[in-house]
Order: structure tokens, then C-alpha cells, then sequence
């Protein structure tokens, strides 16, 4: 027997071949993925809310996931999949079904794959890299759905999806009805879209949205800090490197350099103490290697136990009454989830709308003990991390050179 939302079920019957699946972070995405595949791909039936009868598959297949490395090694999709008695082992599987869960690096693999169905998990197919090629190729062959929480921040990102419904021919055929190029620029770069309302009517018919109904209640809390105001106009002003002595050379070093300045404030530190002491569980999210070291000096040096997950430790949650779980941004906004704690340090920002939902939605989960959710927003009056913070208030990527354009 399987338990199923309200709105999960809505999703399961309203899903389709080529669909993408657009919940919040843990809405419960993977659980409904797995009932569209089992109940309408296959035409399995089983007990849902303790209704119903079981049924063999009519039509077995197998079952190919791709998800991030981590929620394949964390074996969360195959605790989900047992759900619906589904294995890695044919003899263990309903009807002989073969689950394959593997990461999006290793996509290839599976290029030469035929009549079989791929839940592709957590939104990978931007741009024009490997990973799309591959999804083009597996999705000529088999039938497939996409599971994103923020399925594209600009039209250019549902090229792919586009192309993978048989929408566009190709990536040009879509510049050349949707894309006006401006020409102030040496590179390809898109200054605005035409003909929005049709592409809107694309999305909508792939699109299945889930309401999700959680009781979950978040605060957002704003925690002032501080900057070195002269250090920041040395760096931005006279764009002079104070750590190196010497002049800045291109753009990215002065972003950096500007975050670092901001960053690196003392009262960063302080604050976030503060905050551990009273919370005493709390998941810290950074951007810079050198946040890290500052972190790690902090909770030696209050006598907090920590672990990491970032590009060199991969390292488990803490357990225990009081412990810290630094994470890097871009390693582990997304593919895990921990419910034994309601805290979120924002340590500095990221950059990324996207990267930053997915960040708060690690203690957001369906099956959380908690109601009231705490995330902490650490940020300074500095222009650089004011301009972020706009950029995210209106659910977009903060942009560097439009930054230094109203500068």
C-alpha cells in the first residue's frame, strides 16, 4: 500500500510523456514520479490510502533514474522505490522491473537505452553541454518525465525540454523565431524574446504543477552586519586588491574581492555565534573557501561539533543536541534533506534564485517534526550585497554586469 496526497494523485493523472513536474522542495516529487510511472506508464495497481486493489503491470519497463550524486549514494530514491515494491534486483522487483539510479555525470551511459522510462530528477538540462546531447538522445527512445522545483529562470532554459517534445527542430530554429540578439556585445547574448505568449502556451502544456499543502511555516530573518566602508571603496572605487597590494585586473577578481571585503567582516562571525548558541542545530550555507576556514575557526572555537559537505568532504549530518553542518552553496544546495533541525544560516548569498530556494528547501520537508522553520539572512548595507539581495527578491540571478552598468 501506498499513501498519496490529494495533490499528488491530481499530479499523477495529469502527468504525461515529456511532462515536467514542478513541486516545491519536498512536495514529495519523487514519490508521485514513481506512482505516474507504476500506475499509468506500466498500468500496475496497488492499494493508495488504503483503497483499491493490486494488479500485475500490464505494461512492465524498466526504470532508469538520474539524479545528483549525492541522493543516488544517500539511497533515498531507492527507499521511495521500495514504496512500490520496485528494486535494483529483477527477482526483488514488481513484475521483473530493473531500477537503475545514477548520477547526471554518468548520463552517457545510458544514451543507447530503448523502450525504457527515465525520471530525470533535479533540473540538469540548461545550455548545450553533454548532459543535454544525452537527453536528446535517451529521449528519442524512451519515454521520460523531469522533476524541477524551478524548472528555468529565462525561456533559453526550455530549449531542451522544447526540442525534447518535438516543439523545435533544433536550438537555431528557436533563436530564429524567439531571439532578438543584441549587438553591443561580441558574444551570443539574448536581449529580449518574441512571440512570449506562445512559448508561455508550450510551458503550460508540459507543465504539471503540484500544490503543495504543507504546514510548514517559514521565517525569513534579517541579520544586520557590518562592513569596512573604506576597505570596500579601495576595492571598488580605485580597484586596488588590498590582501595582494596590487591592481585588480578583470572583472571576477573585483566581484570577489568586493565579496570578500563584505564577507569577511567580523561581525559575521559574531552574529552568527549568537545564533548557534540559541539554536543550537543549524545548517550554515557559504559561498568562498575562505568563509569556510573562518567557520571552522568559530566552531572549534565556541566548542560546537561540525561536519562539511563541499567540493572535498562529503561528509554525514551531525547528530546530537548541538551541532553545525557547513555546506557550500554550489555542492549542496540540493539532493539531500535533513528534519532534525529548523535552522538555516545564510552565512553570504548566493548568486542564484534557484540555488538559494533549493538551499532553504533541505529542512522544508514533508516529513519534518517541525511547523516553524528559522532562516537567518545574514547581510551587510554594502551595494554588493543589497544588489543581491534585490535580485533574489524578485526570484532572479543576481547579474555582475548589469551591476557595474547602474553602478
Amino acid at each position: 500500500m501506498i499513501e498519496l496526497r490529494d495533490y499528488q494523485l491530481k499530479a499523477i493523472d495529469e502527468l504525461k510523456n515529456g511532462s515536467i513536474l514542478c513541486g516545491g522542495v519536498g512536495s514529495g516529487k519523487s514519490r508521485t514520479a514513481l506512482g505516474y510511472f507504476y500506475f499509468k506508464e506500466c498500468k500496475g495497481k496497488m492499494k493508495v490510502n488504503g483503497e483499491g486493489r493490486y494488479r500485475k503491470m500490464l505494461f512492465p519497463r524498466d526504470l532508469y533514474i538520474i539524479t545528483t550524486a549525492k541522493k543516488r549514494d544517500s539511497l533515498e530514491w531507492d527507499k521511495e522505490c521500495s514504496k512500490y515494491c520496485l528494486s535494483k534486483d529483477p527477482e526483488f522487483s514488481e513484475s521483473g522491473v530493473t531500477v537503475t539510479i545514477d548520477s547526471w555525470n554518468n548520463i552517457q551511459k545510458y544514451k543507447k537505452v530503448y523502450g525504457a522510462f527515465f525520471i530525470f530528477d533535479e533540473q540538469r538540462v540548461v545550455g548545450s553541454g553533454a548532459w543535454v546531447k544525452a537527453f536528446l538522445n535517451i529521449s528519442r527512445k524512451n519515454h521520460w518525465i523531469l522533476l524541477s522545483a524551478t524548472p528555468g529562470d529565462q525561456w533559453k532554459d526550455y530549449i531542451p525540454v522544447f526540442i525534447a517534445n518535438g516543439f523545435y527542430r533544433n536550438k537555431t530554429e528557436f533563436y530564429n523565431r524567439h531571439c532578438v540578439f543584441s549587438r553591443q556585445t561580441k558574444y551570443l547574448k539574448i536581449d529580449r524574446y518574441l512571440d512570449e505568449k506562445y512559448l508561455e502556451k508550450l510551458r503550460d502544456s508540459i507543465t504539471v504543477y503540484m500544490e503543495d499543502q504543507r504546514s510548514t511555516v517559514r521565517h525569513d530573518i534579517l541579520v544586520e552586519v557590518a562592513y569596512d566602508r573604506m576597505l570596500y571603496r579601495t576595492v571598488f572605487r580605485d580597484r586596488w586588491d588590498p590582501y595582494e597590494n596590487e591592481p585588480i585586473p578583470e572583472t571576477g577578481k573585483l566581484f570577489y574581492l568586493m565579496r570578500k571585503v563584505v564577507n569577511s567582516d567580523p561581525s559575521r562571525l559574531e552574529k552568527t555565534a549568537k545564533i548557534i548558541e540559541e539554536r543550537k542545530c543549524c545548517i550554515i550555507f557559504y559561498n568562498f573557501s575562505y568563509e569556510l576556514h573562518a567557520l571552522r575557526n568559530l566552531c572549534e572555537e565556541i566548542g560546537v561539533k561540525y561536519t562539511e559537505w563541499n567540493g572535498e568532504k562529503h561528509e554525514n549530518l551531525p547528530k546530537g543536541d548541538s551541532w553545525v553542518y557547513l555546506v557550500q552553496y554550489a555542492a549542496g544546495s540540493e539532493g539531500w534533506n535533513c528534519v532534525t533541525t529548523d535552522t538555516v544560516i545564510f552565512f553570504s548569498q548566493s548568486y542564484s534564485y534557484r540555488m538559494t530556494e533549493q538551499a532553504a528547501g533541505r529542512i522544508d520537508r514533508m516529513n519534518t517534526p517541525f511547523v516553524d522553520l528559522y532562516y537567518y539572512h545574514l547581510r551587510s548595507s554594502a551595494p554588493i550585497d543589497l544588489a543581491i539581495h534585490r535580485a533574489l527578491s524578485k526570484k532572479k540571478n543576481f547579474n555582475e554586469r548589469s551591476f557595474l552598468k547602474h553602478s
